[in-house]
């Protein structure tokens, strides 16, 4: 039987990431009680994912096209690949994505998260990862019921097993509790993840999505998507369209932690 993950120690924050104390000091054995209900809004949501990536595809084949002809003449292989994700309350999906990285890497490099000035990939591949074009395929996962426009990103099984994501970050398996999205909160204010403690940080932002989510908050993300697309900052992102700071969604987390039970009180035996 395999040992179980150790908790991650805790390493200096990299120059784009501040610490986090409110998260950090969170141990691996805190608990999470979300509410059962997410309101009518989680209900409804799927007629506007339809409705709104029906809307966008015309916009988007149009640049998947320009993207596939530039993958095709500067790399060899297939333009798109599918990979599997784990999607609503666990269930697995095929993520559909334009290929970024070079083929078959991950034979060599073994599974591992993206860092920046990544060998594994291409010139056109990083354009592409960097104004999210890569991602437009994924409006067929919307459109086949896979996905959400806006929501957690989706994570492969493989990832979630090796790195521990289950044991090692408080409130992971919450994120399942609604679709993946295309954008999302935190794919919008963090960077993308580089390591455990990089996970930790944005569940705590989808948390506070799963509670909160809204048509007008989804409107502003997309929106803001499009911005952080063309070069704008986190920062800038939270003050113009109005998102919560680390502190709100921090708050909000601590909220559902539940307490550590009262240990049973020790009841001394008088002798007989």
């Amino acid at each position: 039987m395999s040992a179980a993950p150790k908790p991650p120690t805790p390493t200096p924050a990299p120059p784009d990431r501040e610490p986090w104390p409110e998260i950090d000091t969170l141990t691996t054995d805190t608990v999470l009680d979300l509410p059962a209900d997410l309101g009518w809004y989680a209900a409804a949501k799927p007629a506007f994912d339809y409705a709104a990536a029906l809307a966008m595809l015309p916009f988007a084949l149009a640049l998947i096209a320009f993207a596939a002809v530039a993958v095709k003449l500067t790399s060899p292989g297939p333009v798109f690949y599918t990979q599997t994700r784990v999607g609503l309350n666990g269930r697995k999906y095929k993520i559909i994505k334009i290929r970024t990285m070079r083929v078959n890497v991950e034979a060599v490099s073994g599974i591992q998260w993206s860092q920046k000035g990544d060998t594994r990939i291409t010139r056109v591949g990083r354009f592409l990862r960097a104004t999210h074009i890569d991602e437009f395929p994924q409006l067929f996962n919307v459109l086949l019921g896979h996905m959400s426009l806006v929501g957690p990103r989706p994570e492969r099984p493989e990832v979630i097993q090796a790195k521990g994501l289950n044991q090692l970050v408080p409130g992971y398996r919450h994120r399942l509790r609604v679709k993946p999205g295309v954008t999302g909160l935190a794919q919008c204010q963090l960077p993308a993840d580089s390591d455990v403690t990089s996970v930790r940080y944005k569940v705590v932002y989808d948390l506070y999505y799963v509670e909160s989510q809204n048509l007008a908050l989804d409107l502003r993300l997309i929106a803001a998507t499009l911005f952080r697309a063309v070069g704008a900052s986190p920062t800038l992102l939270r003050r113009l369209f109005l998102l919560p700071n680390r502190r709100r969604v921090a708050a909000v987390f601590h909220s559902r932690i539940v307490p550590p039970a009262e240990p049973a009180p020790v009841v001394a035996l008088q002798p007989a």
